[in-house]
């Protein structure tokens, strides 16, 4: 091992993003005994715990670690996720579908979408829905893995995520990274003491007097930013105007309703509210904003409209949309709610901490610290948030409604200048551009700006090589593939209990 290399790593909070990236640590870096890596927690301090959806990207984490799939849904009291559907955002009475995965078949060159566009100027009216399959396969409460070795099926290209416990999540990583050489310290931290030379932390005392020292250290701490911002004064950019959401109510409630593969986002009238079906409960919450809401009108807003009886009071919690200017400051990495907050819309909280530690990992520093890579990471988490913002900001901006003084905040909303170069794209020709490797696809800017009735001006000239007959039958044979495959799909609860998964009744999907 080199002169300079890390050999001592603190992780400073625990919950989902303490231990997924001590989780991380110990298989990437626990196996050659050289480098000690300790979680410091303290059980008198909670954890958020909102994260219960996640998007795709989930399964190429878990895969990293090894993880056995059905033994972690049952462990997490996990189900399956095939996308998000909205309920009320674009005017009262309209849903649509952001699916994990791809609509139809790209033809000639050129994307699926700009020949379903077409068709809509030849009179088909046939909803983007209809051409995918995770749309389609989640709303019959159905679920398939990815098969590809079926290349010409749409189940080759379907994507899929999970909704579970993040505290069982939590807890199920701990156990596998204590297996992986990591050390828990249980204590409170009450000083941090620096360097007076380099500006480097050097350690961390503890309530108990005892000093923690370190080499590296990652902020996990939580809104608080206990090292990030209490010791490094790393800032931060405030994006509440954009997204004025700023608190949450969150409860489960006993199961009721439906069991779908789905994350579902329902419109409010100062907010919106998630609802999240696991094997034994629903996660519900309501995100909303104080300046249009009292927390009491939202606590009794959230309370009524629960499929089933609260599991306990609803947890209020309080948070600014942003991240911290410098995510990386010295010897000092902030991730999870340490380094930045975007409410969960499209779940991406546990994404953003399962990124920052690809980032860290493939940026991983010498006792140095050369700011040209620290720059680089903070760079690159700054974009990403920024991307996600973005995205998110168009749910709300892009709405018809103003039945409400929030609707009309968000609909008149000047938006971020990379959103309006995208809704400008589109509303030219129908024409979608991921930017720098971006987190979200074509696919989802396509679905929620469908969904959002952000109107195409046309579509690819391409499309018109083939003949409007054709492409209306093309167009009707991929929707009766669609369907036929969806239908063959098995029920997602069948499949659950074949997994050895213990499920609390719910009404079966008609």
């Amino acid at each position: 091992m080199r002169d300079d290399a890390i050999r001592r790593v603190v992780i400073v909070g625990g919950g989902t993003a303490g231990w997924m990236t001590a989780a991380a640590m110990a298989q990437i870096l626990g196996r050659s005994g050289e480098i000690d890596i300790v979680l410091i927690e303290s059980d008198e301090i909670g954890t958020v715990g909102v994260g219960e959806s996640t998007i795709p990207q989930i399964t190429l984490f878990n895969a990293m670690l090894g993880i056995d799939e059905a033994e972690f849904v049952r462990e997490t009291n996990a189900t399956y996720k095939l996308g998000i559907e909205f309920v009320d955002w674009t005017r009262i009475g309209n849903r649509f579908v952001h699916p994990f995965g791809f609509y139809g078949l790209d033809m000639q060159g050129i994307e699926f979408h700009h020949f379903w566009l077409k068709g809509r100027s030849l009179g088909d009216k046939t909803p983007l829905g209809d051409y995918s399959l995770a749309a389609a396969g989640g709303l019959a409460g159905r679920f398939a893995h990815p098969r590809p070795d079926l290349p010409n099926s749409p189940l080759s290209k379907i994507g899929y995520a999970f909704q579970f416990d993040a505290g069982l999540y939590a807890r199920y990583l701990r156990r596998r990274a204590e297996a992986g050489g990591i050390r828990r310290i249980e204590g409170r931290i009450v000083d941090i003491t620096k360097d007076g030379e380099s500006g480097l932390v050097d350690a961390v005392v503890l309530q108990s007097g005892e000093r923690i020292e370190g080499d590296l250290f990652i902020d996990c701490s939580g809104f608080r930013g206990l090292l990030i911002e209490g010791a490094m004064q790393a800032g931060f950019e405030d994006w509440s105007h954009w997204l004025p959401c700023d608190r949450a109510f969150a409860v489960p409630c006993e199961s009721g309703g439906d069991r779908l593969p789905m994350t579902r986002a329902t419109a409010r009238p100062a907010g919106w509210q998630w609802r999240i079906p696991l094997q034994n409960r629903i996660g519900n919450g309501y995100v909303y904003s104080s300046a249009h809401l009292s927390d009491d009108e939202a606590a009794a807003t959230l309370l009524a409209n629960l499929d089933g009886a609260p599991l306990g009071d609803p947890k209020p919690l309080r948070f600014t949309a942003g991240h911290r200017k410098r995510p990386w400051v010295g010897n000092v990495v902030a991730l999870g709610l340490a380094g930045g907050f975007l409410e969960p819309l499209e779940s991406t909280s546990i994404h953003l901490v399962q990124s920052g530690i690809a980032r860290l990992m493939s940026l991983w520093p010498t006792k140095n610290f050369e700011q040209i890579e620290i720059d680089r990471f903070n760079a690159q988490t700054t974009q990403e948030y920024t991307d996600i913002r973005d995205f998110l900001v168009m749910h709300y901006n892009a709405t018809e409604r103003d039945d409400t003084p929030f609707w009309d905040y968000c609909r008149t909303l000047a938006p971020p200048e990379g959103l309006a170069y995208k809704l400008a794209m589109f509303r030219a020709n129908g024409r979608i551009f991921r930017e720098h490797n971006e987190l979200f696809t074509e696919t989802s800017w396509l679905a929620v700006m469908v969904g959002k009735d952000v109107a195409a001006g046309g579509y690819h000239p391409a499309a018109d090589q083939m003949s409007e007959t054709e492409t209306l039958n093309r167009l009707h044979h991929i929707r009766e593939v669609v369907l036929e495959t969806a239908n063959a799909m098995p029920l997602q609860d069948d499949y659950l209990r074949q997994i050895g998964c213990t499920l609390a009744g719910l009404k079966r999907p008609s």
